[in-house]
C-alpha cells in the first residue's frame, strides 16, 4: 500500500472542520494550551479564530489528534508534506520531533511572527490569472514578494499593507483574480527573517532526528536528516514556499492516492490540477474516521 499525507496550512480553519474528530488527550491538549474548553465553539468567532497564535497552535494540534486517530486503522504513508504550518505536524509524523515539541513550536513560530507584524502589519493576497512576468511586473510595483508558489498560475504574495493593497489594484485591473487570504503576517517573505532568526535559535535546543518517512520541506526539497530538518521549519517562515515542487516530489514516490490533514480541500483540489491520475480526498470530506481509513485501504493498492 501506498499513499501520502498532506497537512494544511492556515487560512480556512472553521468549527465544522474534521467532522470525525474524537475530544482524545491530543486535542484537550491543544485546548489547554490555548484556554479553551471547546476548538469548535472557539472556532466560531472569527476574530479569535484568524489570531495566528490560536490558528497556528490550534491546527497543529488537531492535525495530529487526527492522523493519531487514523493510524491505527492504516499503514504508515509513503511520503509526507506540509503546507506553511502544516510542517509541524508533517515534520512529527515523520518521527523528527514528538508531537508534544511540533504542538509547542506551533506557538514560538507564531509569536516570532506576531513580533515581526507589530513592527510591519502586512498579510497574504492570493493571486490567479496571470503570466510569469505579469506577476514579476505585480511584485516589483507594488513592492510586494512572493510567498507561496502553487503553481505557475496560482501563486500567492505577501508584504505590508499597502503594498498588498497596490498588488490587488495593479492585478485586478490585468483581469487576475484575486483574495486575500485569513492571514495577518507577511508569512514566508523577508518582512519575516526576524522570526525565522528567532525561531532557528529556538530549534537549536529541541531534539530532531532523521526522519523515518519520506519527507518533503517547502523550503528544501527532501529532509533527510536532523541538521536539514531544523534548517528547513526556521528557514521556510521568511522564503517562499514551492508547494508546486512539493507536489511534484511527492508525485514522484509514484503513491497511489493522497489525504489532506487539516481544514478544508484547498490542497486536494491544487493537487487533482496537477496530478488528476492519482486520487486524493481530504479529511474534511468525511463523517467518521472509519470512512477515512475505509477510503485509503481501499485506494492504497497498487
Amino acid at each position: 500500500m501506498s499513499f501520502a499525507l498532506l497537512f494544511s496550512g492556515q487560512g480556512t480553519q472553521h468549527p465544522a472542520m474534521l467532522p470525525w474528530l474524537a475530544h482524545d488527550d491530543r486535542v484537550r491538549d491543544t485546548c489547554a494550551r490555548l484556554g479553551i474548553d471547546d476548538w469548535r465553539s472557539a472556532l466560531a468567532d472569527p476574530a479569535w479564530a484568524e489570531l495566528n497564535d490560536h490558528a497556528q497552535t490550534l491546527l497543529t494540534g488537531l492535525a495530529l489528534a487526527a492522523w493519531d486517530q487514523l493510524a491505527p486503522f492504516v499503514p504508515p504513508p509513503a511520503a509526507v508534506a506540509g503546507y506553511s504550518v502544516g510542517e509541524l505536524a508533517a515534520f512529527s509524523v515523520a518521527g523528527v520531533i514528538a508531537p508534544d515539541t511540533a504542538a509547542a513550536l506551533a506557538r514560538l513560530r507564531a509569536r516570532a511572527m506576531d513580533r515581526c507584524a507589530a513592527r510591519v502589519p502586512g498579510g497574504l493576497l492570493s493571486v490567479s490569472g496571470l503570466s510569469e512576468p505579469g506577476l514579476a511586473q505585480l511584485r516589483a510595483e507594488a513592492g510586494a514578494e512572493l510567498a507561496i508558489r502553487n503553481g505557475s498560475a496560482n501563486v500567492i504574495v505577501g508584504g505590508p499593507l499597502a503594498a498588498l493593497d497596490t498588488a490587488e489594484r495593479i492585478a485586478m485591473a490585468a483581469g487576475a483574480q484575486c483574495k486575500r487570504l485569513r492571514v495577518h503576517v507577511a508569512s514566508h517573505t523577508s518582512w519575516m527573517q526576524e522570526a525565522a532568526d528567532s525561531f532557528s535559535h529556538a530549534l537549536a535546543a529541541v531534539p530532531f532526528r532523521a526522519p523515518r518517512i519520506a519527507l518533503f520541506s517547502n523550503a528544501a526539497d527532501r529532509i533527510r536528516n536532523a541538521d536539514s530538518a531544523r534548517a528547513a521549519l526556521a528557514g521556510q517562515i521568511a522564503q517562499t514556499v514551492r508547494w508546486d515542487e512539493c507536489m511534484e516530489n511527492v508525485m514522484a514516490r509514484q503513491v497511489h492516492c493522497v489525504l489532506e490533514i487539516g481544514p478544508g480541500q484547498a490542497l486536494v483540489r491544487m493537487w487533482n490540477q496537477r496530478c488528476p491520475t492519482v486520487p486524493a480526498r481530504a479529511c474534511d470530506d468525511f463523517r467518521s474516521a472509519a470512512a477515512v481509513a475505509a477510503w485509503l485501504n481501499s485506494h492504497a493498492e497498487p
